[in-house]
């Protein structure tokens, strides 16, 4: 099964290495699913990031290590995501070092509160089907933001708490090398993004990377201010960085590049935020504005804003249901139908479930052809084969890794549910 060539070409940006920013500065990129930044300080280096499992860390320290034996004085977290927090037992010599973050620092995917009530059961299952968790290498050809080739031992098994929380922007010392912490919400509330004014080096976390920003998750997250993320794009490029550093794929050495990254990709998300505003204003349905939104004629070809991660049509479904919630103004939709009940009322306009099947069958519509089969599905019709053969052609031109990946495994799970 051939993968879209242009996935494939996406995954250069996640090649394994150690990048030099500057002296003193370094990246290690391909690792894992997200990037890891080392500064050289007098006596000490500062680790930015710990990425998301043991195996990864030990194998990025073994490599900084070659490169400087200074012991690591403390260690950064830009956000709360897992890939960026799950190795840090692996950087701290003891307990006793530093390790500094945002003080509404919360991760949605580690239980910093065991009362809360949520359904970590399909979070769980979704995130597994998002990163085509089980998958084979040639399955799973990357994550969108970082190879799909990767050590998964000690997954998540190396975070540790961060014990020195930033309120307000603020300069520190990282042993000699004067740095600035500036909180910049984004891609989570709790973003902070590290800016060394002397090199002028930007170390940005994950409100940047070289894809359609993932302004929604589908494994399932709460609603990420658009606006906000904008605005703090804003902010990074007025501090004119030299470098930039993101927390995943490879880092920009060109100034004006970097400038055209920031300030295009906050285009991208202003235009999703007024077109699907747009559309809601004039009454159409989230369906039809999903159908027709695209990317300006001015942005759509930028290679950073392919939607290797993030997806416009996500995108303007969760700006939707994160403005305004999930009822869409058509009265229509006050009502709901039982998914038994809707495919009962689909089979009898197709004349008989036998016939909605063979519409199932001959159906070049893959997306319609999904559709059915969850119709064929809710009426106990075995439609399982087809349904998993449909999500894995769909998969094959998909230019989304995150999609890709669930279309597969979530295939991969009915047959093997058929098996059993």
């Amino acid at each position: 099964m051939m993968p879209n060539p242009d996935l494939l070409e996406h995954s250069k940006q996640f090649e394994k290495q150690i990048i030099k920013l500057a002296d003193g500065f370094w990246s290690a990129i391909g690792f894992a699913a997200s990037n890891v930044h080392m500064i050289e300080g007098k006596s000490s280096v500062t680790i930015v990031d710990t990425t998301e499992s043991t195996k990864a860390a030990k194998n990025i320290l073994a490599e900084f290590q070659k490169i400087c034996a200074k012991p690591i004085g403390r260690i950064i977290y830009t956000h709360s995501h897992r890939d960026h927090i799950s190795g840090a037992t692996i950087f701290a010599p003891n307990l006793d070092i530093p390790i500094i973050a945002s003080n509404i620092f919360k991760s949605d995917l580690i239980d910093l509160d065991s009362s809360n009530i949520a359904p970590n059961k399909s979070l769980n299952r979704r995130t597994q089907a998002q990163f085509g968790i089980g998958l084979q290498n040639y399955e799973r050809i990357s994550l969108g933001c970082g190879p799909g080739d990767r050590p998964m031992e000690g997954l998540g098994a190396g975070f540790l708490p961060p014990n020195e929380l930033i309120s307000e922007d603020c300069d520190i010392d990282l042993d000699s090398i004067p740095a600035k912490l500036i909180l910049a919400p984004g891609e989570t509330d709790d973003h902070m993004v590290v800016w060394f004014p002397e090199q002028q080096i930007l170390f940005c976390g994950d409100n940047w990377y070289h894809a359609f920003p993932n302004l929604y998750a589908i494994r399932g997250t709460a609603y990420r201010n658009f606006k906000t993320w904008a605005d703090s794009l804003k902010l990074l490029a007025k501090l004119n960085p030299k470098i930039m550093a993101p927390g995943h794929t490879m880092p920009i050495f060109d100034p004006k590049t970097i400038q055209e990254v920031l300030l295009s990709t906050r285009k991208a998300i202003l235009h999703v935020i007024s077109y699907t505003s747009d559309g809601m204003d004039s009454g159409k349905s989230i369906d039809d504005i999903c159908c027709s939104i695209n990317l300006p004629e001015n942005l759509k070809n930028k290679p950073w804003l392919g939607e290797y991660y993030g997806k416009l049509t996500w995108a303007a479904r969760a700006f939707a249901s994160g403005t305004l919630g999930w009822y869409d103004g058509n009265p229509t939709n006050l009502g709901t139908l039982s998914s038994k009940k809707r495919a009962q009322y689909m089979a009898q306009l197709a004349g008989s479930v036998d016939a909605l099947s063979k519409q199932a069958e001959k159906s070049t519509d893959l997306q319609w052809r999904l559709e059915l089969c969850d119709h064929l599905i809710a009426l106990q019709y075995p439609a399982q084969n087809l349904k998993a053969e449909t999500m894995t052609k769909l998969a094959q031109d998909e230019i989304n890794a995150t999609a890709r990946n669930t279309y597969l495994w979530e295939a991969k799970q009915i047959l093997r549910n058929l098996k059993k």
